[in-house]
């Protein structure tokens, strides 16, 4: 996807598809410089000259590097969403615990591939954006959204809080395989996986 949702933050949103290609640029610039230098070491300056744009394209987009950073996260969300999406939609009719494989297999993809998503990720990684805005509470809303209608159910307030225990529980612990092994640690995440499988049946299989 290379446009930026219109929740994200910015100055200016493209209009003209050269704009749009501009941003997307700065984008993927900004993450190949999180792998390369972290995000304290990341300038705008930096990210304009790996982009190939002035530095006044980066102002016109972004403030300063948080938003663009938090952009970037926004960015990752939409990629995620669109990967589960188009592997479910392949995958046919099938249940949460289906569901459930897919959507980790693509982070844990996403993980170990996308330019910096080690360090940003959906944006809980580094201060990007309004501290109040909780990632993980908008990764548990579009899973609600995106699965209800296979789970047969609404995307209720219920529904939001199991998958908010589960993107909670499945943070923690990936970030923990992924400390323990550079592509993370296949038997921590297997323990991941069974736990997030234990916890979604008592929560959904009722």
């Amino acid at each position: 996807m290379n446009g930026v949702p219109h929740a994200t933050p910015l100055r200016r949103a493209p209009v003209q598809r050269r704009s749009a290609e501009r941003l997307t640029r700065i984008l993927d610039a900004c993450a190949d410089l999180l792998d390369e230098v972290g995000y304290e070491e990341l300038s705008t300056r930096a990210v304009a000259e790996r982009a190939g744009v002035p530095i006044g394209s980066v102002y016109r987009f972004f403030g300063n590097k948080r938003q663009m950073a938090d952009a970037l996260a926004q960015r990752n969300l939409e990629r995620f969403t669109r990967r589960v999406t188009e592997r479910l939609a392949r995958a046919g009719e099938t249940g949460w615990r289906t569901a459930l494989d897919t959507v980790l297999d693509e982070y844990l993809a996403m993980k170990r591939t996308a330019p910096g998503f080690c360090l940003v990720d959906f944006g809980n990684q580094i201060p990007v954006g309004d501290r109040q805005a909780a990632p993980n509470h908008r990764v548990a809303d579009r899973l609600a959204e995106l699965l209800a209608a296979s789970l047969g159910r609404r995307p209720d307030d219920d529904l939001r809080r199991v998958f908010l225990v589960a993107v909670e529980t499945a943070d923690t612990l990936v970030q923990l395989a992924f400390r323990v092994a550079p592509d993370g640690d296949p038997k921590i995440i297997a323990e991941a996986r069974e736990l997030l499988r234990s916890y979604l049946g008592r929560a959904l299989d009722r």
